[in-house]
């Protein structure tokens, strides 16, 4: 052979293993962490903190600052009193004006990479008028103003129950409410929709035609008027949780009613199984499908071929059963053997996955024999799980996949047509949210499994 030829090939291949084993490296590095949270939870870190975090390689963009506490550096001329807790205002005087409004927003913007945001007022004292209001305003909202009354501001009034949508006069909307009521107001991203509600009932839904920040809002105007804001600290009236579950199942019905040929969803699954070597799952799959649907050829639907997915399937069936057994140093022995090009150079990144591994194997016995009665929930716990050895089980399967001559760019081997797919609902997803003002939240398949494994 060419010497020119053999050093390009070499180059082709090494740039193909650098490519491959930085990407498992990079997901193992992720992936451990997620799983230190987690370990750290069990060990005195909050569930709350832990759940925020879970699946953080995920949701690292999700990540928002939300609304604690009312502003107090921004003043509304005196016809409002912050209490000393940041959660409580009265109205201190006597109301001479229309415009004598106190009006207090939150300390931060509502977060809006997500389903539902939502917070509560309850109103103490209705004072003499009870012209209390909750309501969702943008920044520098005239805070001498009710939320409703100025362009770019919502409000739900207590003394007439009307909405007010940028203008003095309101509309029909809810009923009235005063001292001993516990009011809400909610953001639903989904359906770019306000919604309200009075002790824990929604009273209704309003359109949403502003796409920047929103603040939650409350205001007070008339004299002895007391309310307190809960935003989240304190278990809400309104069951949000109920009402989350209640618009997924919305959008999951949408979804429901799209027809998918059956034979594209049975190329997927089967693809699937092929990409990842589970030979034997794929066998039964095909024997249980000759009942129900006719083999499909991918070249005719897709125009795919199935010659990619089908390489080594054997044995990489059999080096994915190994390392997940814990048998890594007969996995690198197999390798030698079959695929000595993947791991002749020992300081590779799939060499470095597959040592560390071995070393974890080691760890495995030795916590168990030596330092842990239970060592899944020690502080090394998060190294011993089955994760750990699937990121690395992947990636020796796509470095097999890689020496298939008919692959013309490697990066077809690090992902299943199902992950790719995936990935693209993924995007979708941000896509929408860019339409509706970086608003709404993402596509996260484990919360999709998490809920359909919980209902």
């Amino acid at each position: 052979m060419d010497s020119s030829l053999t050093l390009s090939l070499s180059h082709t291949n090494s740039d193909t293993h650098d490519l491959i084993g930085t990407y498992f490296l990079e997901q193992w590095r992720l992936k451990s962490k997620a799983a230190v949270r987690k370990s750290e939870s069990v060990m005195g870190v909050s569930e709350n903190q832990f759940l925020m975090e879970i699946d953080s390689e995920e949701c690292e963009e999700e990540k928002e600052e939300l609304p604690t506490e009312l502003d107090t550096l921004n003043s509304s001329g005196g016809f409002s009193i912050v209490g000393s807790d940041k959660l409580s205002v009265r109205y201190p005087n006597v109301n001479l004006h229309g415009y004598d409004v106190g009006v207090v927003q939150a300390n931060r913007a509502a977060p809006c990479k997500r389903l539902v945001y939502y917070f509560e007022m309850f109103v103490e004292n209705a004072g003499t008028k009870g012209q209390v209001a909750i309501g969702f305003t943008t920044p520098g909202f005239k805070l001498r103003r009710q939320p409703g009354w100025e362009s770019n501001s919502y409000g739900y009034h207590g003394d007439d129950g009307l909405f007010y949508r940028g203008q003095g006069k309101g509309e029909a909307f809810g009923p009235a409410y005063s001292t001993g009521d516990t009011v809400g107001g909610g953001i639903n991203y989904a359906s770019q929709e306000l919604f309200f509600t009075k002790n824990g009932t929604v009273v209704g839904t309003v359109f949403k035609d502003v796409k920047g920040p929103l603040f939650p809002t409350v205001a007070v105007h008339s004299q002895h008027e007391v309310v307190t804001v809960n935003f989240g600290k304190r278990p809400f009236v309104f069951d949000l949780k109920a009402y989350e579950a209640q618009e997924r199942a919305k959008q999951h019905s949408t979804i429901e009613k799209l027809s998918i040929p059956q034979n594209a969803s049975y190329g997927i699954v089967r693809a699937y199984l092929q990409h990842y070597g589970y030979e034997d799952t794929l066998k039964t799959f095909d024997v249980e499908s000759r009942s129900t649907l006719p083999p499909i050829s991918f070249v005719q639907e897709n125009g795919f071929a199935e010659d990619i997915n089908v390489y080594s399937l054997n044995q990489r069936k059999v080096l994915r059963q190994l390392i997940r057994s814990g048998q890594i140093g007969d996995a690198f022995g197999k390798l030698r053997e079959l695929y000595p090009q993947i791991v002749q150079d020992g300081t590779s990144a799939i060499c470095f996955l597959l040592h560390c591994q071995n070393f974890i194997e080691l760890v495995r016995d030795c916590a168990a024999l030596l330092a842990y009665e239970q060592p899944q929930k020690s502080s090394v716990g998060y190294l011993l799980g089955d994760s750990q050895r699937e990121i690395v089980a992947d990636a020796v399967n796509a470095m097999v996949l890689s020496t298939n001559p008919s692959v013309k760019n490697s990066r077809e081997c690090l992902h299943s047509r199902l992950d790719r797919l995936l990935r693209q609902l993924s995007a979708c997803f941000l896509a929408k949210r860019t339409f509706n003002g970086d608003q709404g939240e993402g596509f996260h398949l484990h919360r999709i499994l998490n809920s359909g494994r919980k209902s």
